[in-house]
């Protein structure tokens, strides 16, 4: 996993998860069971369960992903073939300008922007990790355009390492109407820490895809939700009966 970061001062992180930089805060064994439950049912529900956007190498999850904020996965997948064609190292990236990556994706939302994060990123990449896409979370996060959701779908699905739980707008509204968190506003650095906490760390990556296809494919967001999904109807804290 590379070089372990400190942990937090006096931090009580659940199954010595020393190399996580963040307080956890224990979960009852009660929690922990109604959680693997939980899991075990996302599990058969949701056997197949993966990342949902296409990439072929690190740099292009990397990429895929930055794009994928406030868009779907769906839009990110029409515009990343042309985009990779295009520039298909981190090096051509890096030896583009934003301007020149804007047209491959002006079809997603705030593509100017990313098209300045994605660009810097590459050539962050290039410059300070010798062309390859850093594998810490520490080092992910220097990177513009990357937050911890970012740098965990990379560092789970590119490298197979678990540092924290990935929370996009599914699972955190999932998380609310699970009953992990009491509040449907609760900001994402605590949900995290709170499924950091009930499952599992082999687990995680997983989990957040299986969470995910549930968020997308079932207990959808407000109208067109009827919470009458089987894992709804058994664990649905805070949803809507039907």
């Amino acid at each position: 996993m590379g070089a372990k970061a400190r942990p937090h001062p006096g931090a009580d992180n659940p199954r010595g998860l020393t190399d996580i930089p963040m307080r956890i805060d224990p979960a009852t064994a009660g929690d922990k069971r109604r959680a693997k439950r939980l899991a075990d049912a996302l599990a058969e529900h949701y056997p197949d369960a993966h990342c949902e956007l296409d990439y072929t190498s690190p740099h292009e999850l990397l990429i895929a992903t930055i794009l994928s904020a406030q868009a779907t996965d769906v839009g990110v997948n029409k515009a990343t073939p042309a985009l990779f064609k295009k520039f298909p190292t981190p090096q051509a990236f890096a030896k583009a300008t934003p301007a020149k990556i804007e047209p491959y994706i002006k079809t997603i939302g705030l593509f100017r922007n990313k098209a300045k994060s994605v660009h810097a990123a590459m050539v962050s990449v290039v410059e300070d990790f010798g062309g390859e896409v850093p594998a810490t979370m520490d080092e992910l996060l220097t990177l513009r355009g990357v937050a911890r959701k970012t740098a965990n779908v990379v560092l789970g699905n590119a490298f197979g390492v678990s540092c924290g739980f990935v929370v996009d707008t599914h699972i955190q509204r999932l998380a609310w109407r699970f009953g992990f968190v009491d509040d449907p506003k609760t900001a994402p650095d605590k949900v995290e820490r709170r499924l950091m906490a009930l499952f599992p760390r082999e687990r995680w990556c997983e989990l957040s895809h299986q969470i995910i296809w549930h968020g997308r494919r079932a207990c959808t967001a407000r109208p067109n939700c009827k919470h009458d999904h089987p894992i709804c109807v058994k664990f649905g804290v805070n949803c809507p009966k039907p």
